[in-house]
């Protein structure tokens, strides 16, 4: 692994083998969408083509040599990244920086694809429903309630 400026995000590339790259935590944030980032490191990287071996057993940490965890990218769901629960990085192969930035949804659709897991979990909907109710019900008791105040006559509301 070699170490390689990415405009303010020094990263650990496998420049002579896979391609893949090293994010320590919180780096990957950092180069996650389009307009982040700068320099020929980084139009490198985003120019190499994509190699994943699905069928490869789990990576070591290279930070830590504990197992990575394997799972869909948070803000682009068709990739699956490699995260080191214990040291918060992330290894990314060759390619899949390019598919991340281009498929990273937005603030709307984050949102939306949030609400959408959640109002799959039953749970969740029978709370948000009971939250609203409760909301309604403290609503109607404050306006009952405000004719009790001495605030209420003294402005002369």
């Amino acid at each position: 692994m070699v170490q390689k400026d990415f405009g303010g995000v020094k990263l650990d590339v496998c420049d002579n083998g896979c391609k893949g790259m090293w994010f320590d935590w919180g780096e990957l944030k950092k180069l996650d969408q389009n307009n982040k980032g700068f320099g020929n490191a980084l139009k490198e990287a985003l120019n190499y083509p994509r190699y994943n071996d699905e069928k490869r057993e789990p990576i070591k940490c290279p930070k830590c040599g504990v197992v990575m965890h394997q799972h869909l990218f948070e803000s682009a769901k068709e990739i699956k990244v490699d995260e080191c629960y214990q040291c918060g990085g992330f290894f990314l192969d060759s390619g899949e920086l390019k598919i991340i930035r281009d498929k990273c949804m937005s603030e709307a659709e984050r949102e939306a694809y949030e609400h959408k897991l959640l109002d799959q979990i039953p749970d969740y909907v029978k709370g948000e429903a009971s939250l609203q109710k409760e909301s309604e019900r403290t609503d109607a008791i404050r306006r009952y309630t405000q004719f009790l105040r001495v605030s209420y006559y003294a402005t002369g509301k």
